[in-house]
């Protein structure tokens, strides 16, 4: 166990800086193969966003909007408590900026006003049993063949490889959201609680989970599309299974590397789903209740691979998800975020479909297509700054919507200390639909700068 302890600080190293080491970490005994590491990272938005027609901000009518916010503020701590126990706690805050993500009931001017004082929540909380660890604890040599079981508020998700995304070391500077198909509706920040197994037969790695998820109770319409409405909601199931053709990726936590920054040679393929029976509802025109399953299924592949001499580190990071969704008939969720903006109760022009502020059509029942690719440049001659220009482009043909959307997003990465200090710029590109023919009636931007430091 303490060579598969030494293999997780290593995948840490590897996409940060030297002087990082082990981290914040107290070994209990002398190999270290009992210990406590505990990791706390900051992310900063500063942003200028074009706002979707009719939108207000504290009253105020928007077309265009300045603000600077924590988009996640988190401490994770894990213990190794023998060689084959482990825990992992994970707290922190989101989307705080000067009008929202305030504690609930929050309002108004004052020491509870808007934005203000937000409640830290777990993300995640985990327990786990090694019944065959990846590192044969006497011997210290590796084992072909693994299997962990756990159970907890975990995200050990089905799906894709991004739907258990690091939040620490994104290509781009965020995820696209939709890697999380219910996000804060039937999850707990793309958590649940829920008994998964995990593991590795040779190179195919594998997650699976049972899970129970969060209740929902949205009201459908008469005639409507479906909602997330799931009564006492059915058990759902997921997997994620890929196959590591180069080096072998760490799997004692399950946040997924978006870049290792030219540090490891990596080309997997995956696939994954995601089954939850009765998840939403919808209501005939004749009022009759209908049920309908959330069927989610995933592709995808990922490569990340140094390029050129090895003495300028150049590296290639690419990856492309294909998603087939089915919520249910006519199934739509707008999402927008760190979003600032709400309805303005005064605008005569035509509001778009996707509501105020940022809030772009996310998800829905149909099929989804997301590409990134980034190039690291080579070192300087202090070795220290590193640029990674990146850019990516999303593809959403969904059943409600008359028109496929496409959506682009392009900028760099700075590396002061690789994820550990950098700084992102990126300008993204959202289509906005007609709320009555669904189609797309104009395009807005959004322009957000990131300064990121994790320890």
């Amino acid at each position: 166990m303490a060579a598969c302890t030494l293999s997780a600080i290593i995948n840490v190293q590897a996409q940060g800086g030297a002087n990082y080491g082990p981290g914040l970490r107290i070994n209990i005994n002398e190999d270290g193969s009992r210990y406590l590491r505990m990791i706390f990272w900051g992310q900063i938005w500063a942003r200028s966003s074009e706002q979707n027609p009719g939108t207000v901000i504290n009253s105020d009518p928007a077309k265009n909007a300045l603000d600077i916010g924590a988009r996640r503020l988190r401490l994770l701590a894990m213990a190794q408590i023998s060689p084959r126990y482990l825990i992992v706690m994970h707290a922190g805050i989101n989307n705080q900026s000067f009008v929202i993500g305030g504690a609930s009931g929050s309002a108004g001017t004052g020491g509870y006003g808007q934005g203000k004082k937000p409640q830290l929540f777990f993300h995640d909380v985990f327990n786990e049993y090694a019944i065959l660890p990846s590192i044969n604890p006497k011997t210290l040599k590796p084992n072909r063949n693994s299997l962990y079981l756990g159970a907890g508020l975990h995200y050990w998700w089905g799906l894709s490889r991004m739907t258990s995304a690091s939040t620490l070391n994104f290509l781009m500077i965020d995820a696209p959201v939709f890697n999380w198909p219910l996000i804060e509706n039937s999850d707990q920040f793309a958590r649940q609680y829920g008994i998964y197994i995990k593991g590795a037969l040779g190179k195919l790695h594998y997650q699976m989970h049972l899970n129970k998820p969060f209740a929902t109770n949205l009201a459908p319409a008469s005639g409507g599309p479906a909602i997330d409405n799931n009564g006492n909601s059915k058990a759902a199931i997921g997997g994620y299974y890929d196959l590591q053709l180069f080096d072998q990726e760490a799997n004692t936590l399950p946040y997924r590397v978006g870049s290792y920054i030219g540090s490891k040679k990596v080309l997997n393929i995956g696939a994954g789903f995601y089954h939850n029976k009765d998840g939403t509802r919808s209501i005939t025109s004749d009022a009759i209740t209908r049920k309908h399953n959330i069927s989610l299924q995933a592709l995808d592949v990922f490569a990340d691979i140094p390029v050129g001499d090895k003495a300028k580190n150049m590296a290639v990071t690419a990856y492309s998800v294909f998603y087939n969704y089915d919520f249910g008939p006519d199934y739509l969720r707008s999402v927008g975020i760190m979003n600032t903006g709400a309805v303005d109760p005064q605008f005569t022009g035509t509001k778009t479909l996707e509501g105020p502020g940022n809030n772009r059509i996310m998800m829905g029942t149909g099929n989804i297509w997301y590409t990134q690719a980034g190039l690291l440049l080579p070192k300087g001659k202090s070795g220290k700054l590193r640029v990674q220009p990146m850019a990516a482009y999303t593809l959403k043909n969904l059943e409600a919507l008359n028109q496929s959307g496409h959506y682009y997003d392009i900028g760099s990465n700075f590396f002061l200390d690789g994820h550990h200090s950098r700084i992102t710029l990126q300008y993204s590109s959202r289509p906005l639909y007609h709320p009555t023919s669904k189609k797309v009636m104009e395009r807005a931007g959004e322009l957000l700068l990131q300064f990121q430091v994790y320890l």
